[in-house]
C-alpha cells in the first residue's frame, strides 16, 4: 500500500519538475526490520519519492551487508537518510529516523537545497560567518514529527552543512532513539546539540543560530 496519497505524489511532481536542477543522490541506511522498527517504511517513502522524478536517485545499503561503507559514511543509527550532490560529493545532510509529520517537508526542502546547490536560509553576511569556521562541527537537532517549529531548525542546520563541508548536520528524531536523547536531556524540541559542548532549545532566528554555532566553534 502505498504510503503517498495520489494528490501528493501529484503536488510532489509538480514542485519536483518547477524546482528540481541537477540530480540528488538519497542513500538510505537499513537493519533487519527487529532492529530497525521504521526502516522498512523510511525505504517505501523514499521509493515512492524516487520514482516521481527521474532526478532523484536512491540508493539502499543494508548496515551489516555493506560495513565498509557504514564506516566511510559514518552512519551511527538507523534508519539513516544521506544526501548526496550530483557530483557525488557527501552534502553531510542527514535524517536519523523517519522524515515523518512535519520532517516530510524538510527532507523535500532539502533534496531541493541541495538540487540548486542553494541553503535554505541565510544571508550573504551569515553564510561568510559559516563559511568562516575551520574545524569540524556536527549539529545534532532532536525532533518529534508532531512538533511544528522543528522543521526550521533542522533545515537550518542542514543549510550551514551545504555552506561548509566541516559541518555535518544531523536530524534526529527522539522518540525512535530514546538512549541518546535521554543522554543529552532532551525534553522538549527542537533540542539543538553542538560538539557536545553547547546546546540551545527552540527554533532561533537565523542571526541567533550563527551567534550559537560560532560560540560553540569557540569553545572547541
Amino acid at each position: 500500500m502505498p504510503l503517498l496519497s495520489e494528490k501528493d505524489t501529484k503536488y510532489l511532481k509538480k514542485m519536483f519538475e518547477e524546482h528540481l536542477k541537477d540530480p540528488v543522490k538519497v542513500l538510505v541506511f537499513v537493519d533487519d526490520p527487529n532492529e530497525c522498527e521504521y526502516c522498512d517504511l523510511t525505504k517505501q517513502v523514499l521509493e515512492e519519492l524516487s520514482a516521481i522524478d527521474g532526478k532523484i536517485h536512491l540508493s539502499a545499503h543494508h548496515v551489516k551487508r555493506e560495513p565498509e561503507l557504514v564506516r566511510d559514511y559514518k552512519v551511527e543509527m538507523t534508519p539513516a537518510i544521506l544526501l548526496l550532490d550530483a557530483n557525488g560529493q557527501d552534502t553531510k545532510i542527514r535524517f536519523y529516523g523517519i522524515p515523518s509529520g512535519h520532517e516530510f517537508s524538510t527532507l523535500i526542502q532539502d533534496i531541493i537545497a541541495v538540487s540548486n546547490n542553494k541553503p535554505v536560509f541565510f544571508n550573504e553576511q551569515q553564510i561568510d560567518l559559516i563559511k568562516s569556521i575551520n574545524v569540524p562541527v556536527r549539529i545534532r537537532v532532536f525532533v518529534t514529527p508532531t512538533c511544528p517549529y522543528c522543521p526550521k531548525a533542522v533545515l537550518m542546520a542542514h543549510s550551514a552543512a551545504l555552506i561548509n563541508k566541516n559541518i555535518t548536520a544531523e536530524m534526529i528524531e527522539a522518540n525512535e532513539f530514546p538512549e541518546l536523547s535521554m543522554r543529552y536531556g532532551v525534553s522538549s524540541v527542537p533540542h539543538t546539540v553542538i560538539n557536545d559542548v553547547h546546546e540551545f532549545i527552540g527554533a532561533y532566528p537565523e542571526h541567533m543560530f550563527v551567534q550559537e554555532l560560532l560560540k560553540a566553534v569557540r569553545k572547541v
